[in-house]
């Protein structure tokens, strides 16, 4: 029968890591979609970034209650999720609590992880509570109606399960050991330090020890195969975050943040004008091809760059950016949170376009238009308060320009404002319709 167990399991976790990587590799080639850049600049500062905010989580606890919160589920889980090594080897060997040979180093990582185990439970009821009782404006927006509020909300119910599954695990196991159950009893005593479950085992006083083991067990395959089952429902979650965070934060971007990238394509053609020796109707250089023109901005996902694509599947749509934003604060449609999820939305379905044909097949659809509104790029002021307020470094207004740009020179549909400031620009060197000579008239003026 514990042969039975160990292929089951074996299977389990074959199939369960196997539908992980494979997700994990069509986000990857969903990412490349977009265009190269280079961001292997300053290795030390990235590194040093991302120690900072991706794994010291500095902009979280800028929000003290919630960034606290954020911090003690974070470790929690992450800390918990240690003892799945002790269960994988467990699992595949037949063995019961491999690592308890270490004594009293052993109790005290259980010990750690039971007192985490409740924190983290705590910390996802109040969590549940302000997403669902409270009525905090971030988490009403319209962008979270349907599947987003859902999908938060499964993880935190999920979460709760997975706490509950390893501390009633925990309190089955310690009455087993009270109780002298064979494979369960140690001569050394009771292992394990239990300072939760131990004030759970007595709901299970006078279990005989045989329903205890259908408990312990089941509990046991429950949580690990929940464990699985997380893992892979990560991809199509907004917790992606929990991987990506870090490379996200280590590919930001280090100018200042006023800073607007230039398209390559128009430095270029402005060199040559500049170049007094230039032959602008020069045929191109032997070995040279002259290919299509580079479009400019973006008005599809494939035209953005792979770094703006992570941060679109990075986004856990706190909604932070949103809530510091001029322009919702004003009731304009602008959500920059609504961009990233509009993106990764998009993103994905290009992957599943490209799942179901081998390659994308133009499907009349676009970025533009089909998911992120005209109206929502022209309401951005171009503050970077949303690029500030993000925890992990994400930048929707590089993606609001990109797409601005796209309209301006290559559809022309600037707003008629900004047209005619453009124009002015272009022929009087400033925005307003003044001759450059007559500027300063207003100075004369009594």
């Amino acid at each position: 029968m514990q042969i039975v167990a160990q292929i089951v399991f074996l299977i389990a976790l074959v199939v369960g890591v196997s539908f992980f990587v494979r997700n994990i590799k069509r986000m990857l080639r969903n990412i490349k979609l977009g265009k190269n850049i280079d961001r292997s600049d300053n290795p030390s500062e990235r590194w040093s970034k991302t120690l900072r905010i991706a794994f010291g989580q500095s902009k979280m606890v800028r929000k003290p209650v919630s960034g606290f919160l954020h911090v003690i589920v974070y470790l929690g889980f992450i800390i918990i999720n240690i003892e799945v090594l002790e269960i994988i080897i467990d699992g595949l060997f037949g063995t019961h609590r491999v690592l308890s040979f270490m004594g009293g180093f052993y109790n005290a990582l259980i010990g750690i992880f039971e007192v985490l185990a409740l924190l983290v439970f705590i910390g996802v009821i109040i969590f549940w509570i302000r997403r669902n009782v409270l009525n905090i404006y971030r988490f009403l927006s319209r962008e979270l109606k349907g599947w987003p509020k859902n999908d938060a909300n499964y993880i935190l119910y999920f979460e709760m399960v997975l706490m509950t599954l390893f501390l009633v695990m925990n309190a089955a196991d310690y009455q087993l050991q009270l109780n002298g159950a064979a494979h369960y009893a140690h001569e050394g005593g009771i292992i394990g330090g239990f300072p939760i479950s131990q004030f759970i085992a007595p709901v299970f006083e006078g279990v005989s020890n045989s329903t205890l083991i259908i408990i312990e067990r089941a509990a046991w395959w429950l949580h690990i195969l929940g464990i699985l089952f997380f893992l892979n429902y990560l991809y199509y979650s907004k917790h992606l975050h929990i991987l990506l965070a870090f490379p996200n934060v280590y590919f930001s971007k280090l100018k200042p943040k006023g800073e607007m990238d230039n398209l390559e394509a128009v430095k270029n053609e402005v060199a040559l004008m500049m170049d007094p020796d230039a032959d602008p109707f020069a045929a191109p250089a032997e070995g040279e091809e002259e290919g299509e023109p580079e479009k400019f901005g973006a008005s599809d996902v494939m035209d953005l760059n792979q770094v703006q694509l992570l941060n679109s599947y990075t986004c856990t749509e706190c909604g932070r950016c949103t809530a510091e934003c001029p322009a919702n604060q004003t009731g304009k449609k602008l959500s920059p949170r609504k961009i990233m999820m509009d993106t990764r939305d998009r993103l994905e379905e290009v992957g599943e376009n490209i799942n179901k044909n081998g390659k994308f097949e133009d499907d009349g659809k676009q970025l533009l238009d089909d998911y992120i509104l005209r109206e929502e790029l022209w309401a951005c002021t171009t503050c970077n308060a949303c690029v500030e307020a993000c925890p992990v470094g994400i930048d929707p207004l590089s993606i609001i320009l990109d797409m601005r740009r796209y309209l301006v020179m290559e559809q022309s549909a600037a707003p008629n404002e900004l047209a005619v400031s453009l124009t002015n620009i272009e022929n009087n060197g400033a925005p307003w319709p003044y001759n450059q000579m007559d500027r300063l008239n207003w100075a004369e003026e009594n």
